[in-house]
């Protein structure tokens, strides 16, 4: 089901809040070569960007009290609210509606200290400066983020520009520096229509002082095409309230199925809010493991469950062309 066809309120994660691995196992070394349906960057319909931003400049546009005042990515996807979404109820607010049963509702994020290989995307999109969490994750080039697609990308307004990580961000400090893109790849169903339930995607940063971010920050493994109900930790950098996205959280559970919108997406009990979108889940508990998807989404009549993609071929797809440039 496309993201068209979602009657129930439905958001990004900016506004919310090991079992069987993949024949092949978690990626760890280089991958395959980019995917043959990636066309020339720049037209309506390619999965990738490329990105032409200075270092100098990026580094001089991304100011420590700019970055602290960057939006959650919530109101980005203007198609959304036209579809039903909404924004979700504050953390611990009662639901609008009954929800379904499961997943249960946990306690909630559990701050963390910085963790080198996670930290902030700061972007800017049709003339506002936004802000999702991702990941450094392993690749053939050493210079792969994880995130989120509505991070990457928008039907209506198309890619985001300004695209720098900042690896460990804590409050406000920048500690690995600030990593510019210099492409953008996001799952083609994410491009082409705006499918929630492929809202993942990757950039490709340079190099910064000579060294590659997997050299400098470390990178985790990432496995596709995974079983699903896995138990997962989840990461991010929440900013709407009852947090400031200044600090590191994160929530664990056991994932489920969507039961509300019918998606391919899997939910777990998190009541992360704004700024979340695109930080890492990792297969088990901690940071160690393999990433298996991301901070993407919730319901306005589901309190405290955060959504995340299938991470099967589709994305994989997207991962192996930003891998492989």
């Amino acid at each position: 089901m496309n993201s068209r066809g979602l009657k129930a309120g439905l958001i990004a994660a900016s506004a919310l809040m090991a079992s069987a691995l993949m024949a092949a196992g978690p990626v760890q070394a280089a991958p395959a070569g980019p995917s043959v349906d990636t066309v020339v960057a720049g037209t309506p319909s390619t999965q990738s960007h490329t990105q032409d931003e200075s270092q100098e400049a990026l580094d001089a546009y991304w100011t420590a009290d700019r970055m602290r005042s960057a939006k959650p990515a919530n109101t980005i996807n203007s198609g959304w609210a036209a579809e039903g979404r909404s924004v979700l109820p504050k953390a611990g607010q009662e639901a609008v509606a009954k929800a379904p049963a499961e997943p249960v509702a946990q306690p909630r994020a559990i701050a963390q200290p910085a963790v080198s290989r996670i930290g902030k995307v700061f972007f800017t999109q049709a003339g506002q400066n936004y802000v999702c969490s991702a990941n450094s994750v392993q690749s053939g080039n050493q210079s792969t983020v994880a995130t989120a697609g509505h991070c990457t990308y928008d039907v209506a307004t198309g890619w985001v520009t300004n695209f720098v990580f900042v690896p460990a961000y804590d409050n406000g400090a920048a500690p690995y520096g600030k990593w510019t893109a210099r492409s953008l790849h996001a799952a083609p169903e994410w491009v082409s229509r705006g499918d929630i339930s492929y809202d993942g995607a990757f950039a490709v940063v340079n190099t910064l002082n000579g060294r590659t971010l997997a050299a400098t920050v470390g990178a985790s493994s990432i496995g596709f095409n995974m079983a699903r109900n896995l138990s997962y930790t989840a990461y991010g950098y929440p900013a709407a309230a009852p947090f400031n996205g200044e600090r590191l959280f994160s929530c664990s559970g056991t994932s489920s199925r969507d039961r509300i919108g019918g998606t391919q997406s899997q939910g777990i009990p998190c009541d992360m809010t704004g700024g979340s979108s695109g930080g890492p889940w990792f297969v088990g508990s901690g940071a160690g493991g393999t990433q298996n998807s991301v901070n993407s989404f919730g319901y306005n009549t589901q309190a405290n469950v955060m959504y995340g993609p299938y991470f099967g071929s589709a994305i994989q797809s997207a991962y192996s062309t930003a891998a492989g440039r």
